[in-house]
């Protein structure tokens, strides 16, 4: 009974923080999911460019961010973020320690990451649009501003659906890392609540369990998004496919 009080949204319940963690948790992995999109399809575009120093470093982002382990890059981000905003404080004049956001930090550091898959992600999507589709777009006079609007990018995020689905399950789980730089994001906020109380198991499980809830609404909407993608698509592209 004095577990479920704990977990109560009263006046000595953590249900309310925990909501509102869980909420902190979405809203740092959609804003590092936007980040590392427009990383990836930076990098992506470099990858597929053909030329040998942009695809050497689109080769080098994907391999360092993804072999390095994500608390590391978390730090480096948080801490070397923080003494380069220090640096630039004290040529400004000002005398003491600035750091960096934690949600902007956190959310840099994860769209990093992030932007190293989603990368190989959109990469793999191109490769696999139809060059007929491609061709024939050329063959009835489409320039290379329409085909691009008209047939890459719808066919592109079509094909990176379900890539872009296991990205945002990573990001939201890398999330968790975060709460190093004392975030209050879930896994913050069950750290204190179950130090605060005593009560590690039961906040650990009932973090575990926002986590999959989270998890699981994320599944069902991308699973809908891809189911609608293909329902849109035309019946040749759905043959070819």
């Amino acid at each position: 009974m004095a577990s479920l009080e704990l977990l109560g949204f009263g006046s000595t319940g953590w249900g309310a923080l925990l909501i509102f963690a869980a909420l902190m948790t979405l809203a740092v992995t959609a804003t590092a999911l936007a980040i590392g999109a427009v990383l990836g399809a930076i990098v992506a575009g470099a990858k597929l460019s053909g030329n040998p120093l942009f695809v050497a470093l689109g080769n080098v982002y994907t391999t360092v961010f993804r072999g390095v382990p994500e608390l590391l890059i978390i730090y480096l981000i948080y801490f070397g973020g923080s003494s380069a905003v220090t640096s630039i404080g004290k040529a400004m004049g000002y005398e003491g320690f600035l750091g960096l956001p934690s949600f902007a930090a956190g959310a840099l550091a994860v769209g990093i990451i992030s932007g190293a898959y989603q990368a190989e992600v959109f990469r793999g999507a191109f490769l696999a649009i139809s060059k007929g589709e491609l061709e024939a777009a050329s063959a009835i006079g489409m320039h290379g501003g329409m085909r691009f609007r008209r047939i890459i990018i719808p066919q592109v995020l079509r094909f990176a659906i379900p890539g872009l689905g296991n990205v945002w399950q990573l990001s939201l789980k890398d999330s968790a890392l975060i709460s190093v730089t004392g975030l209050a994001e879930l896994m913050r906020t069950s750290q204190v609540a179950a130090g605060s109380t005593r009560q590690y198991f039961l906040f650990f499980i009932a973090g575990g369990c926002l986590y999959l809830i989270l998890t699981s609404l994320s599944d069902r909407i991308f699973n809908g998004a891809e189911r609608r993608a293909n329902r849109s698509m035309p019946a040749s592209a759905m043959g070819q496919a």
